[in-house]
């Protein structure tokens, strides 16, 4: 039964390898076939047309060409120098020791800063009151005492300067009574003319120069009062050293006493 089943099954293959190769075989006849009809066909005849040919045109003249531009030179680029390298510094055979570090000084401690105390209040509003009045009123005393002296120096001053004044007018006095004792007057004086001098003396009371600063209007008058003046030396001198003068002003008037 095994058998019948193998041979069974081998059928259909063989068929389908007999059918491959019959048409493998048929279509090699009919390439052969149609080969040799390809090859025993006559050719066909070919129609050819002569036509005169035309005569070629001259050729068109060509320019030279241009030559071309010579190339720049090239520029061989400088040789780089390359820097030597710099020794490197020979290390000493031996190492120098390091200096000892310095020690720190010890920091000073800062000194403490010293308590101010503070001032001790009054007591009551009543004791304030009290030294403020004090204080006012010793202000007060003291003002009075320091206009009272300058009151008092002004007053000093004053009479001083009124002595003074009065001495150098008992000074002059006596000058001007000297020489109006030597004045000779002119006739036909009218009316009491001012005339007026600059006398420079000496501390011994000796005359230097008279000039006259202004005129009384009578030159004869004039002269008669300088003559006077020149005779009087030596003038009198001041009963106190500091009252003298040299350069004096003296005035003078006919009718005057």
């Amino acid at each position: 039964m095994n058998a019948a089943f193998f041979e069974d099954r081998e059928d259909p293959g063989k068929k389908a390898s007999a059918a491959l190769a019959a048409a493998v075989h048929v279509a090699l006849i009919v390439l052969l076939v149609y080969g040799i009809r390809w090859q025993t066909r006559p050719p066909e005849a070919v129609e050819v047309e002569l036509v005169r040919a035309l005569p070629a045109p001259a050729p068109a003249a060509v320019a030279p060409p241009e030559p071309e531009p010579a190339p720049p030179p090239k520029v061989e680029p400088e040789p780089k120098v390359e820097p030597k390298p710099e020794p490197k510094p020979a290390k000493p055979d031996i190492a120098l020791k390091e200096k000892p570090k310095a020690k720190p000084e010890p920091k000073p401690e800062p000194k403490p800063a010293p308590k101010i105390e503070p001032k001790p209040k009054p007591e009551s509003d009543k004791t304030s009151r009290q030294l403020i009045d004090k204080e006012l009123k010793e202000l007060a005393a003291q003002r009075e005492r320091q206009m009272a002296a300058r009151e008092l120096e002004q007053f000093k001053a004053d009479q001083a300067a009124l002595a003074r004044s009065k001495a150098t007018a008992d000074y002059i006095g006596k000058i001007r009574d000297k020489i109006k004792g030597r004045i000779m007057l002119p006739p036909g004086i009218k009316g009491n003319p001012e005339a007026i001098f600059d006398v420079v003396q000496l501390p011994s009371g000796e005359i230097l120069s008279v000039k006259l600063k202004k005129s009384s209007g009578h030159t004869a008058y004039d002269n008669a009062v300088e003559r006077a003046i020149l005779s009087s030396s030596p003038l009198p001198k001041p009963e106190q050293g500091e009252l003298f003068s040299r350069s004096l002003e003296l005035k003078f008037r006919p009718l005057e006493e």
